[in-house]
């Protein structure tokens, strides 16, 4: 069964410290269109949550982008996680062809 996540489109010009300041973790999805990738924020406490069920390279996602009208089969590539805190700070999505 796939992990289902919600993502919106990153603001343009935003800083990624202010985001997660405000509870989003950047992320970026690689592979949905030919060699174009977006930016993306995903909720912290959404982010926690697909940890728990996901593992980088096997779990599949469904990454949902309802202001792009995209939906789709990913795998999570990279979790990057703050050195000091051990939070996740940056996650990488990677379409799924098929």
């Amino acid at each position: 069964m796939p992990v289902t996540v919600e993502s919106q489109k990153r603001p343009e010009g935003s800083k990624p410290k202010a985001l997660r300041r405000s509870g989003l973790i950047p992320a970026n999805l690689y592979g949905h269109n030919g060699a174009e990738s977006i930016s993306l924020v995903v909720e912290a406490k959404t982010v926690e949550r697909l940890l728990k069920q996901a593992a980088v390279n096997k779990t599949e996602i469904e990454l949902n982008i309802p202001e792009l009208e995209w939906t789709g089969k990913t795998i999570l590539r990279e979790v990057q996680i703050h050195p000091a805190k051990g939070t996740p700070y940056h996650l990488s999505f990677f379409a799924s062809k098929g």
